[in-house]
């Protein structure tokens, strides 16, 4: 990526949705611009976990506003991640549909594990590199994520549904501010985080650091009642919570330094942060200025530099646990790629790397399922990339990858998957083609066959083969010709021409 490319991050989280802009110098990424909506969608999910019209078009509209300010950008320049509130939505696809529309970009929501693994990227971006032991805490409006790592690299991630948002609305639900809300909140928040200690202890850290919206509120107040800048220390949140019991109420809370948009959601917050202080034993808490969105920024330059894509190290990871045949896998990677290509013959270098990878990793990973079972492995392995903690990987990309590695085999019609998806198909079909031509588990003679997407009429794949092929090939031929008969289930023709 170039000196001077301008990128985007756009966080939707539970309470607050962020913008960050920031320019390309020399691998360090410098902000040029920075928006903020409270938007509150954390509090818009209803009894049965659906958001609410007025949560959804508060999101709408807040993205709107965000769209005309990446006007220009090309989609290689932008990413936006959702969290925890559409994690759980159950109607969270009808929200999303017309988001996407609406910004222009695609909204990807992400695991809570790979949101943590994020905001410490952010976070040890902004950070003096260091050999410290660091363990980052982020307390969002419906969940709080713990990572502990050392220099860049995140060792150990964890996300848990408890939040500032969340807490409020259940243990403060009127706004009052009671000794008995504070101690009912501190408990329950001690109920969820307490398998943290195991894993996040006191041994296991030198410093101690803290991200994003809670724990920087939570500063902004101490810094300008006269305690130390850039620091959360216990006593500092005893004081602050007998200030909050002194007021009584929510709605009451004025104090210097704590913004209009924080008084409803700061006794959940502050109960949150009290309960890992006394589990963790931290007695002195760093404000970091790094946070998701700047992980996020960071996470689109290494996409785009060959190996340190993390992606890729997870797919390494996952051909590893499950025994793939690497050998086989590199074979139909190969295949695929090459048939790819010759259906993408105008598309820029860049671009077609972007398709490439993703087929590459989905020809990787056709066998994932084999350990399993031998003759349902591609179902398996379409399980196992569904249900996986894949870093790197959002959920709408992790499943499209299921997808072709449930599809690279059998019938055509049990794939829920939209069929006018130009590119999708064209993957789909580059994968299950190399499938073919790999069956005996050797290298192919597949430079001379020549696949296009024929224009008149359209939607009609063609296939030349040599005059000999198939007398040469007979079992490839035969299963190419099975092949022409799973796509006439669909609304797109494959057809073999000698």
């Amino acid at each position: 990526m170039q000196n001077g490319t301008l990128l985007a991050a756009i966080d939707l989280g539970s309470n607050s949705f962020r913008l960050e802009i920031g320019r390309l110098n020399h691998g360090q990424i410098h902000r040029t611009e920075y928006l903020k909506e409270t938007v509150r969608q954390g509090n818009g999910l209803d009894a049965d976990r659906n958001l609410t019209l007025d949560a959804m078009q508060r999101g709408w509209d807040c993205l709107a506003r965000f769209a005309e300010r990446l006007a220009g950008f090309r989609k290689h320049q932008v990413r936006a991640v959702a969290t925890q509130t559409l994690r759980e939505a159950r109607n969270r696809d009808a929200f999303l549909q017309k988001a996407n529309q609406i910004l222009g970009f695609p909204i990807e929501v992400i695991a809570g594990r790979e949101e943590a693994r994020m905001i410490y990227q952010g976070v040890a971006h902004l950070l003096p590199q260091s050999p410290e032991r660091r363990l980052v805490i982020d307390i969002g409006g419906r969940s709080t994520e713990l990572i502990l790592g050392q220099n860049l690299n995140a060792a150990v991630m964890e996300s848990y549904r408890v939040g500032s948002v969340a807490w409020s609305m259940k243990y403060f639900e009127s706004g009052a501010l009671s000794e008995s809300a504070f101690e009912r909140a501190e408990i329950a928040a001690k109920a969820i985080l307490d398998e943290a200690l195991s894993s996040y202890s006191r041994s296991h850290w030198d410093t101690a650091y803290g991200s994003s919206g809670t724990v920087g509120a939570i500063a902004d107040i101490l810094q300008a009642a006269g305690w130390p800048t850039g620091v959360i220390s216990r006593e500092g949140l005893d004081w602050l919570q007998r200030c909050l019991l002194r007021v009584g109420h929510a709605n009451k809370l004025r104090m210097e330094g704590l913004k209009e948009d924080r008084r409803a959601v700061i006794g959940g917050g502050i109960s949150v942060l009290r309960a890992l202080f006394d589990l963790l034993d931290i007695d002195t808490l760093h404000v970091a200025q790094g946070a998701l969105r700047h992980g996020v920024l960071y996470d689109m330059l290494e996409r785009e530099e060959a190996g340190s894509d993390t992606r890729s190290q997870t797919v390494a990871r996952l051909l590893t646990t499950f025994g793939v045949d690497t050998t086989q896998a590199q074979r139909v990677s190969k295949v695929a790629r090459h048939l790819l290509q010759q259906l993408h013959p105008e598309t820029s270098a860049e671009e077609f790397a972007r398709f490439q990878r993703k087929l590459d990793w989905a020809a990787q990973l056709h066998e994932i399922g084999s350990q399993i079972s031998h003759s349902d492995y591609h179902k398996h392995g379409a399980y196992i990339l569904d249900n996986a903690d894949a870093l790197g990987f959002a959920l709408p990309e992790l499943h499209r990858l299921s997808l072709l590695v449930l599809g690279h085999r059998g019938k055509l019609r049990k794939l829920e998957v939209d069929f006018d998806d130009e590119s999708f198909i064209k993957q789909l079909l580059a994968l299950r083609l190399a499938v073919i031509l790999c069956h005996a588990r050797r290298d192919p003679d597949y430079k001379p066959l020549q696949l296009r997407l024929l224009q008149k009429p359209a939607r009609v794949f063609e296939l030349s083969v040599p005059d000999d092929w198939s007398t040469r090939f007979p079992q490839s031929a035969h299963q190419l010709m099975e092949e022409v008969t799973a796509w006439q289930k669909t609304s797109w023709t494959f057809q073999v021409k000698p």
